[in-house]
């Protein structure tokens, strides 16, 4: 009744209200998504659990996270690092594996100081990558 009373309460209390609503649709649709993604269940367990947040919301999401909240902690960490190494290679792929030709031309000196190549040899490839 209080917030009633003061308009201001009343806009408070909406938005508390708003913003707890979002929170539960936001966790029941991670619930969800846990749900399908997780690869130690079954076909019928993924039924089951899925009917069980459906029909009982409140305590279907509760007894979920209790059961499988660490594990819930433990895919999403994996998926994160799966997504990072795919990242990583993708980055490592694209940019290529050598310094460019900076590098190259660094190895072929040092080759030639030891008198690997000859300075035909040298000069036709330091020609040859600057081209």
């Amino acid at each position: 009744m209080l917030a009633y009373d003061y308009p201001l309460l009343g806009v408070f209390w909406t938005l508390l209200m708003i913003f707890i609503w979002v929170a539960w649709i936001m966790l029941v649709f991670k619930i969800f998504v846990d749900i399908f993604r997780s690869s130690d269940l079954g076909g019928w367990g993924k039924a089951l659990w899925s009917i069980f947040v459906i029909l009982v919301p409140f305590l279907g999401v509760l007894v979920y996270l209790i059961a499988r909240g660490h594990s819930m902690t433990d895919r999403d960490v994996a998926e994160a690092q799966r997504n990072e190494q795919a990242f990583q290679d993708y980055v490592r792929q694209t940019a290529g594996t050598t310094g460019g030709a900076a590098d190259e031309l660094t190895k072929l000196s040092d080759l030639h100081a030891k008198g690997v190549l000859t300075d035909d040899e040298f000069a036709r490839q330091k020609a040859k990558l600057l081209s």
